[in-house]
């Protein structure tokens, strides 16, 4: 049986209010949800170990006596790497490499190293930047696994000089996902928790007797730690609030319709509320995208997931031209950008708000969640137009450096007092003035 995804026409007089429609999601604002989060982070904020233990012993259906026995030590991980397959831990391996390439060159470009100058008056300016301390990852455990997540949060963290990685995951029924422990090895994550949920997000926020406190916890988690970093932003940093997974295809019409098809499905397959968009100027190619959907969808195993996805989130989209494709692109602002198209360059030098883009026929979205370099973590839900993925940068702070000299600040004295008078602070004008000849 066909399955109808919703069409669109951009030449629709009310096109924009059906896209916006096709778009809307509520992020998990659940009263339910948050209220059980915020119960959660105030028990493990009292109780520490006791309440940590308590929450991972109900909810992930473990019997464990205390805490410690659930950190994973440096040797387990090693074990786990050296029990791959050969071929799974190269690529593992592979994948770990790239990674680091590519975060090792972001921090060489991206300001890592500071700055200073020197005024003609001796008065020195700049700016220091430093690593985080120590740095939390919640790695999702559960229905899925995903060692791809562990390369992807722990490794620019290292990359950008972060001391002390921690990582948190859930083993519900205590089955460890060995892949995901071979890539906390790879990755160099210094110490592993299986625990999950608002109590692994308060645990790490707060510390407990056995849980250091971080600086910033980063990864995916469902709404309960979405709903927990939320409330625990300001204790410590944190990187985003993840939406559900999102691709947007613009194609010109020259790629093989299966191809695109199951680029559409890798995003579907995530869950039922991911969203599958397509945007193309040729209405017979849509019709032969289409098929090819109706046609492989019976082959895949999680053909329930990609289904409910496409008919509540998915859309094929009719536009007049590829300029306007690009156009509805940047309204779009989605977390993973395919340009399919012929000289893709020139379309990509028109969107300004995407996570990652993905360019030419042969980059499918599946490369950048494993291998290509760039970082998986994305901004979704249209926070493209604001954010950025997960970075080095992510793991640093930036401290001014303000050295003025005894003639420096004959001159700064004067400007800062005159506007500290001029808003009624008295105490500051004087501080500059005190240093006046």
């Amino acid at each position: 049986m066909a399955i109808q995804i919703r069409k669109l026409d951009s030449t629709n007089l009310n096109f924009r209010e059906q896209l916006f429609g096709v778009l809307a999601f509520e992020a998990s604002e659940d009263e339910a949800i948050d209220r059980a989060a915020a119960q959660i982070l105030a028990d493990v904020k009292r109780r520490g170990d006791a309440a940590v233990l308590e929450y991972t012993n109900r909810f992930d259906r473990l019997n464990t006596g205390n805490l410690a026995a659930l950190e994973i030590k440096q040797d387990a991980l090693q074990t786990a790497l050296l029990q791959l397959s050969p071929t799974r831990r190269a690529a593992l391996q592979s994948a770990a490499d790239r990674v680091r390439s590519y975060h090792e060159r972001q921090k060489q470009e991206c300001g890592s190293h500071g700055f200073t100058y020197t005024e003609t008056d001796g008065t020195v300016l700049g700016q220091k930047v430093t690593p985080l301390d120590r740095v939390g990852i919640y790695v999702p455990g559960g229905k899925a696994a995903y060692p791809s997540s562990v390369l992807m949060n722990a490794i620019p963290a290292k990359v950008a000089g972060v001391q002390e990685v921690i990582m948190v995951v859930p083993t519900p029924d205590g089955v460890n996902n060995e892949l995901v422990l071979a890539a906390a090895a790879i990755a160099g994550v210094d110490r592993v928790f299986t625990i999950g949920g608002a109590q692994a997000v308060a645990a790490l926020a707060y510390g407990t007797e056995t849980i250091p406190q971080v600086d910033k916890i980063v990864g995916p988690g469902n709404a309960y730690v979405a709903a927990a970093k939320r409330r625990v932003f300001g204790t410590v940093g944190i990187d985003m609030i993840a939406g559900p997974s999102e691709i947007l295809v613009i194609c010109d019409g020259s790629t093989d319709p299966d191809w695109i098809a199951m680029d559409l499905f890798s995003q579907a397959e995530h869950d039922e509320l991911a969203q599958s968009i397509l945007l193309c100027p040729d209405a017979t190619y849509i019709a032969q995208v289409e098929a090819s959907i109706n046609r492989l969808l019976g082959d895949m195993p999680r053909k329930d997931v990609i289904q409910t996805s496409l008919l509540d989130r998915g859309a094929l989209i009719k536009v007049r031209d590829m300029d306007e494709a690009c156009e509805i692109a940047n309204l779009i602002a989605a977390e993973h950008l395919e340009i399919s198209s012929e000289n893709p360059q020139q379309w990509a030098d028109k969107i300004r708000h995407a996570g990652a883009m993905f360019l030419g026929r042969f980059s499918s979205e599946s490369l950048g969640d494993y291998c290509a370099g760039p970082n998986h973590v994305l901004p979704t839900s249209r926070t493209a137009r604001f954010s950025s993925p997960l970075g080095v940068y992510d793991f640093q702070k930036r401290s001014s450096i303000i050295y003025v000299s005894e003639a420096g600040a004959q001159v700064l004295g004067k400007i800062a007092a005159e506007l500290a008078y001029g808003e009624g602070l008295q105490a500051h004008a004087k501080s500059a003035e005190f240093r006046l000849k």
